[in-house]
């Protein structure tokens, strides 16, 4: 073959103009013309003859007109028979460009040339529809994965403008696709994550859903446009579960060595105080006493301190039962004797819980609010507030509890295991919450009063169906020494 017509290495498509060439005639005008070339032989045949013969000029002139009339229609005739089926096909053609494939060529049949073509052109036409219906079904299938992913999605344009955005980007957010979609990242306040890198870690502490997202970014074309296609991962809970096992491999090794001191030490104790020599002089006396006992206390105390956080390890997982809303939060608000919480009715409404958990985790958080109400002076609860209220939006129930104490001064120690700003807290109350509620599917959440009133709101929210799902390992009663 010559070097000239050897194929490329790759397809070549040529889009070539749809412009009908002035110079050259139609396929019908010259196929007209092959006609009445094809018919002037016998023409001039039937005037020789008629010549030949002598007959007379107005008989000639009748007898030729009869023929070019006759030529003429069946020559009409002729071409019907051909261009018709071109240009039914012609249409069928048409209509798959149009992404119409209901149309179908008639006469397809072999051993015909305009047959043949009819044959292949609907067997296209039926591999085109198939080809439809399968992407088709294979986008929808797509965005029905992508609507029922729990991780936000979004994709942008090269302009930074919004093109999908699924249901839970929407819950995080809180956007709404039918006004978000073509609006900018800068309008919407999703510039952070529009221009982040992959696998960047934003914290987001705004919004439905604050936490720590980890970036996974790509890119993807559509219609020949380059896109952004962002995909957001929740680690919050895996960074807070490493969190928690680095604790707890700390307490285990502090655990093991303290209660090694401890026990002897608290033995001595003991065994001194019965020991003491009566000659002794009773202000000695007294002060040994003293002391022997303030040591047999301590040790008492941080045995009960090593062992509540020894508790962090051992919560089950969640037994899931109908729960209504209003009778448990009444039950809780029963339960805090310092101060009357007060309950704002909200909708009734039931969800899938464990009660004792949930109630637990309720509990810890009035009991924080009531302390920061009350303040030091725990006597004086004229002006101190509480109240708790709920909400459900779509299909999440959202538990409010507020107070009118200082509010929070250092938020990012909040859910740190053993942090604590009071004398006699071990830290792990709002830990336990926010477990029990994670073992929910749910989240905690604390932050400022935004409404002019100075004190903090913690806020619990549950999905309105909460399915089971694997739980830290936490002790209920361990929050009671909170």
């Amino acid at each position: 073959m010559d070097s000239e017509h050897q194929p490329a290495s790759g397809p070549t498509i040529q889009r070539i103009p749809l412009q009908r060439s002035k110079k050259r005639l139609g396929f019908e005008s010259r196929l007209r013309v092959l006609f009445w070339i094809f018919g002037a032989p016998g023409l001039v045949l039937c005037w020789w003859l008629l010549y030949a013969n002598a007959v007379d000029g107005i008989v000639t002139v009748i007898l030729l007109t009869f023929y070019l009339l006759l030529w003429a229609f069946l020559t009409s005739i002729a071409m019907e028979q051909i261009t018709r089926p071109l240009q039914t096909l012609t249409n069928v053609v048409a209509a798959l460009r149009e992404d119409d494939y209901s149309f179908r060529a008639r006469g397809a049949r072999r051993e015909d040339a305009i047959g043949d073509l009819a044959i292949e052109i609907n067997a296209l036409a039926n591999m085109l529809q198939s080809q439809r219906a399968g992407a088709l079904e294979a986008i929808a299938l797509v965005e029905r994965v992508v609507d029922s992913m729990h991780s936000p999605v979004m994709a942008f344009d090269p302009e930074g403008r919004l093109k999908l955005l699924n249901t839970a980007a929407e819950h995080v957010f809180g956007l709404k696709i039918r006004t978000a979609l073509g609006h900018t990242a800068r309008e919407l306040g999703l510039e952070r994550f529009a221009g982040a890198a992959d696998e960047d870690l934003l914290t987001m502490d705004t919004g439905a859903q604050p936490g720590r997202w980890m970036v996974k970014r790509t890119g993807f074309r559509l219609h020949g446009i380059p896109h952004q296609l962002l995909v957001l991962a929740d680690v919050s809970s895996a960074l807070r579960e490493e969190e928690r096992l680095a604790w707890k491999r700390l307490i285990r090794v502090l655990g093991h060595e303290i209660n090694n001191s401890l026990t002897p030490i608290k033995s001595i104790a003991a065994s001194l105080r019965g020991q003491l020599r009566p000659g002794i002089s009773a202000t000695d006396l007294e002060d040994f006493d003293r002391g022997l006992e303030i040591i047999e206390n301590r040790s008492e105390s941080l045995n009960r301190f090593l062992q509540a956080y020894r508790q962090l390890m051992g919560l089950p997982a969640p037994r899931l039962a109908p729960v209504e809303i209003n009778s448990l939060i009444l039950r809780v608000a029963k339960l805090e004797t310092r101060l009357r919480v007060r309950v704002i009715d909200g909708e009734e409404c039931v969800i899938q819980a464990d009660a004792d958990q949930l109630q637990q985790a309720l509990i810890n958080l009035v009991r924080n609010a009531t302390e920061a109400a009350l303040g030091p002076d725990a006597e004086n609860a004229t002006s101190a507030s509480v109240s708790i209220t709920w909400r459900r939006v779509d299909d999440e129930v959202t538990i409010s509890i507020l107070d009118n104490g200082p509010g929070l001064s250092n938020a990012s120690n909040l859910f740190v295991p053993f942090y604590t700003t009071k004398p006699t807290g071990t830290g792990i109350g709002l830990v336990l919450a926010q477990q029990i509620a994670e073992g929910h599917a749910g989240a905690v959440r604390l932050a400022n009063r935004t409404d002019g009133v100075t004190g903090c709101v913690a806020e619990v929210r549950l999905p309105a169906g909460t399915a089971e799902r694997s739980f830290p390992q936490m002790a209920v009663n361990s929050a009671n020494k909170s």
